[in-house]
Parts: structure tokens; C-alpha cells; sequence
């Protein structure tokens, strides 16, 4: 196919046919990361052979060292389904058995838990055990200290369970943490001893292990974290605390020497290998097995789906995702080392690619392209630029990439260009509070207080709780409390109860009322609900976070999160 054809299809956002699925990878791939959503290891794999695989960025940025197939990236909790993995061997030889109480392993533990916690429960994330690394300070005060397994245990182990065993699915890293230890209470061995000797050493996985800040390791990606257009380096975390929830590193290639092991009975046989794969308990759109997601994807831009096994990690400066289709033995395995990247998107186009369906190929950051323009060109070109990209099919708007644009070129003393950038967020999303703030902000920088008074007066009418924009207007004579919209209590009553999300029926948030004000309760999370704009507008002023609730049927009353997500009352 010629190049020039090629040309029109990329203006579509769509690949032709006439290429192959190894230049369609190639193309897609190249393009997330040229656009910076990409930056790692892939390799996919149709039918059980390797049709791509490679590396794109750079593992060490300081050094331009590029990442490669046979970089180790830390996995995360793709660890999980490796820890799920010895455990059924020691079920299988006898030593463990799945729906005994966990206090029989470790006698230990507080009865009043361990007595109804059984293993099936942790493999599942159905214990009830509340989640570590959700605890207030574990960032600041946990991750960064080194801990024993007993000591990590300790952590939730006299916690209340959240729900009864068994009841329902919560993700939870506690409970994995306790899976690592009772492998080694029943081994006699560390987790790592028996993970090298169970798994990794009969496989042949020889780049794959438990990761250790300390150990000098060949190919090693570093771990960064995107801040706009700019790259950090990730914040430290002792490899001790995500244990055998998340401590382990690999590379692309090990881990399709895994995928292929999982269809044999090498590992376990045949009727305990299924159990890692049966779809024991529903998980949000789909079921979870014993370290696995299984449920389906999208092909590409299309209705069409397929069936799949797999599991993300993230984990300070890394996020993975392995993709499994059981059906044909096809396989995806994204490595990034820069954060947060849209592995779950890529995957739909890569599997879309395999099973010869259109896709949608990656939109080019408006923000960040309407950045550098600024940066070669100044202002006024860039803002014509602006008017013919914001809209484009190839380009997308976001309002948090162009806050954080706005910011970078504030914090380095540009402010003329700062609030050119702010003054377009504005334009884009006028219902933000947040936009108005940032904007006010800069033109206060820049000497303009009355414009700046203007803005803030906005922001504060968009969200009351905008503190910061309070004070400040306080501090130049201006009375908010016109600002502040009031609602009658009789008609915030109307608007307490449970509210369900239609697409996920374990989401759900509870409203009530006290003292005048509505406050949600996401699970377990409370805030403030103030009112906003018209009828049934309101905000969370923690996070600016847009709530709209439709009561024109009163006995059907619906709520709308982030403009986009649906609730409907149900209590």
C-alpha cells in the first residue's frame, strides 16, 4: 500500500487493512508514544507466537538509555496472579487448603477474623480485610520504611472487617500481603525462595524476580511519574511493603514464557490450574478468579468483544497490564515506566488489530501541542494555532492538561502566557470553578486586580468552597455570601438516600443531610455537596467535582457524576 494513501487514513484516525497487523501494531504504538502516552515494553503475541515485540522511550532517562523487550519494568500487582500461583501448588500438595479458616496457618492471628477468613476469601479479595494502602499516611509514613511480612500483616490485621467474608468484592492488598505470609509460615522459606524455586527457575524466567531497592540489576527500567509535558522521577517505595501484592519485576519476553506455561500443567494440573480462572466472584463489570480479572474487552471502536484473562499493576513510576485470550492463545503485555498511561485503551486497539477490527488510533494533546507552539512561536501565532486544532478530530481538550500547562509556564515566571492558556480553559469549560481561580491567579500576577476580582467572584459562584478565592475576595471588601447559591433543606431532603451507578451496580453513594447540608458518602469517603448554578447543580469543594441531580420525577430521581457518569436513587 502506498504511503500517500496511508496519509488519508491517519486523518480518519482509523488503519487500513491493506497493512499488515505487525505495520498496524508498529503505527499504533509509535504513535502513543510519540504523543508521550507511551513509554515502556510491549510484546503481543497471536495464537501463541510472537508476532511483535518491542521497546519504546527510554528505560533511563538521565542516561537516553532506551527501554528494550528484555527490560525489567516492576510489575505491580500483576504480582498477584504469581502469588495466586503458589498458593495452589501448596493446595495441590496438600499443605493448604482453601476454605479453612486462615487462623489453621497461622494461629497467631486474631481469632476473631482469622476463625472466618479463609483463603479462597483473600484469593478472591472477599475478606472483608480492609486495604493497607488506602490507610490516611501510608504514602508519607509506611512506604518508604522497610517491613518484616509479620509486620506488614500486623498493619490490618486487628482491623474491623469491612463487609462479612464472602459477602462482596474490595480489592484489597492487605489480603495479598497475607497470602505472601502464609506461604512462608507453611514453607518454612521467604516468598521470594519459593516463588524463584516453584515458578521462575522451572520456567526459565530468568529476568523476573522480587525487586530490592539495594540489588544492582542489569536492564533495570527507573520509574518516572508525568507532570504535564515534564518527567519526574517517581517517588521512593521500599520493595519490602508491596510484598507479594505487588513486588516483583519481569520483562515482556518472561512474561509470555508465563503465558505459555499457564497452558500446560508444568505448573499445577489441570482441574486446580481452572480454578485460577473460574470466575468466582463478580468485580465491577466482571469476575475475579485467584489473582485474575476475567471478563471481556472491547475490539477497537466496534461492539464486538472477546473474552479475556488479566490484571494491571501500578506501582511508583510503573503501570503494567498482561492481557489473555484463552480461546486462541493470543497475548498483550504492556510495560510502561512513566506512570499512568492508557494501557486499558491500548490494549483495545492491539486485540482490535488481531481480530481484524477497525480502531481509533491516539488524539494528540490540544494542551500540550498549543505549549510548544507558544515555545517556538509566541503568543499570538500559538493562538490562532489554537483555533484550528481545538476542535480537530485528531487532537482532543482536556481542562486538567491545560491547567497544568497554564502552571508550568506561571511557575517559570511567564505569566503572559500562563494567562493566555487560562483565559482558553475558561472559554472550554465555563461550569469549572477551578478555571476561574487559575486564571484570576495569573492576572493577579500580572497586576490586573480588577479582571482577577472578576474571576474569582466566578469561581466562587461554581463552587463555595473554594477557599482560597473566599479569602482573597474577603481581603479586597467583597461580601461572598451573594455569591453563595442557598437551596431550601426541604429540597435537599428530596435528594437523600442510596444512589446506584447504572453501569456498576457495586458503586454506590449514599446522600443525607445535616445541619442544612448535603454531604455524599462515596464508600466510606464523605464531603460536602454545595449548590451551584441552576436546579440540581451542585459541587464537591474537595475536588471540584460535579454533581447534577434530576428531579422532575420525583419517584425516579437520577444523578449525574463528572457530566458523564449515571446514578439513579434506589433507597
Amino acid at each position: 500500500m502506498k504511503t500517500v494513501f496511508l496519509g488519508v487514513f491517519i486523518v480518519a484516525g482509523i488503519v487500513s487493512y491493506g497493512q499488515t497487523k505487525v505495520n498496524r501494531l508498529e503505527k499504533l504504538i509509535s504513535t502513543y508514544a510519540e504523543y508521550g502516552k507511551f513509554n515502556g515494553s510491549v510484546l503481543v503475541a497471536e495464537k501463541g507466537k510472537v508476532i511483535y515485540k518491542k521497546g519504546f522511550g527510554l528505560a533511563e532517562m538521565e542516561w537516553n538509555i532506551p527501554n528494550q523487550p528484555d527490560t525489567k519494568h516492576r510489575l505491580g500487582s500483576i504480582t498477584k496472579q504469581f502469588s495466586s500461583m503458589l498458593i495452589m501448588q501448596l493446595v495441590e500438595q496438600g499443605k493448604l487448603k482453601l476454605d479453612v479458616p486462615i487462623s489453621t496457618y497461622l494461629p497467631d492471628y486474631p481469632k476473631k477474623t482469622g476463625a472466618i477468613i479463609t483463603i479462597h476469601h483473600l484469593l478472591t479479595h472477599t475478606s472483608g480485610i480492609p486495604n493497607m494502602t488506602s490507610f490516611p499516611g501510608f504514602l508519607k509514613n509506611v512506604s518508604i520504611n522497610a517491613y518484616t511480612p509479620e509486620q506488614l500483616v500486623n498493619m490490618s490485621a486487628d482491623s474491623t472487617l469491612e463487609f462479612k467474608p464472602g459477602e462482596r468484592f474490595a480489592y484489597s492488598n492487605s489480603g495479598y500481603l497475607l497470602l505472601g505470609y502464609i506461604i512462608e509460615k507453611v514453607t518454612g522459606k521467604s516468598y521470594e525462595q519459593v516463588l524463584r524455586e516453584n515458578i521462575l527457575t522451572p520456567l526459565k524466567m530468568n529476568n523476573t524476580g522480587y525487586d530490592h531497592h539495594e540489588l544492582l540489576l542489569k536492564n533495570r527500567a527507573s520509574g518516572y511519574e508525568k507532570n504535564g509535558r515534564q518527567y519526574v522521577n517517581a517517588k521512593f517505595l521500599d520493595m519490602s511493603v508491596p510484598y507479594a501484592a505487588g513486588a516483583m519485576y519481569s520483562t515482556v519476553e518472561d512474561l509470555y514464557l508465563w503465558d505459555q506455561a499457564l497452558y500446560t500443567n508444568q505448573l499445577l494440573r489441570k482441574e486446580n490450574m481452572e480454578l485460577l480462572f473460574a470466575k468466582h466472584i463478580p468485580s465491577g463489570g466482571g469476575h475475579y478468579g485467584y489473582g485474575w480479572g476475567i471478563g471481556e474487552i472491547p475490539l477497537g471502536n466496534t461492539a464486538a468483544k472477546i473474552e479475556t484473562v488479566g490484571h494491571g499493576g501500578g506501582i511508583n513510576g510503573f503501570n503494567t497490564q498482561i492481557t489473555r485470550v484463552l480461546s486462541d492463545k493470543s497475548l498483550i503485555v504492556l510495560l510502561n515506566n512513566t506512570g499512568g498511561a492508557p494501557l486499558n485503551e491500548m490494549t483495545n486497539a492491539i486485540a482490535a488489530i488481531l481480530y481484524d477490527k477497525p480502531y481509533d488510533l491516539p488524539k494528540r494533546s490540544v494542551a500540550y501541542s498549543l505549549a510548544d507552539k507558544i515555545e517556538k512561536d509566541g503568543v499570538p501565532v500559538a493562538l490562532e494555532y489554537y483555533k484550528g486544532v481545538k476542535d480537530a478530530a485528531g487532537y482532543y481538550l482536556n481542562e486538567h492538561e491545560m491547567n497544568r500547562t497554564g502552571y508550568e509556564f506561571l511557575q517559570s515566571g511567564k505569566m503572559k502566557e500562563a494567562a493566555a492558556i487560562f483565559k482558553l480553559n475558561t472559554e472550554a469549560f465555563p461550569k469549572s470553578s477551578n478555571v476561574y481561580d487559575s486564571y484570576a491567579e495569573a492576572l493577579m500576577a500580572m497586576g490586573n486586580k480588577t479582571e482577577a476580582i472578576e474571576n474569582y467572584k466566578q469561581s466562587v459562584k461554581l463552587n463555595p468552597g473554594n477557599v482560597n478565592g473566599v479569602k482573597i475576595l474577603k481581603d479586597n471588601g467583597i461580601n461572598t455570601d451573594d455569591l453563595i447559591k442557598k437551596v431550601p433543606v426541604e429540597y435537599l431532603k428530596l435528594l437523600e438516600g442510596e444512589y446506584m451507578n447504572v453501569d456498576n451496580k457495586e458503586w454506590k453513594i449514599k446522600f443525607e443531610v445535616t445541619d442544612g447540608i448535603l454531604y455524599g458518602n462515596d464508600r466510606g469517603y464523605k464531603y460536602k455537596v454545595l449548590p451551584v448554578g441552576g436546579e440540581g447543580e451542585f459541587v464537591n469543594p474537595d475536588d471540584g467535582a460535579s454533581l447534577v441531580f434530576d428531579t422532575k420525577d420525583k419517584k425516579a430521581i437520577t444523578m449525574v457524576l463528572f457530566g458523564r457518569v449515571r446514578f439513579k436513587k434506589v433507597m
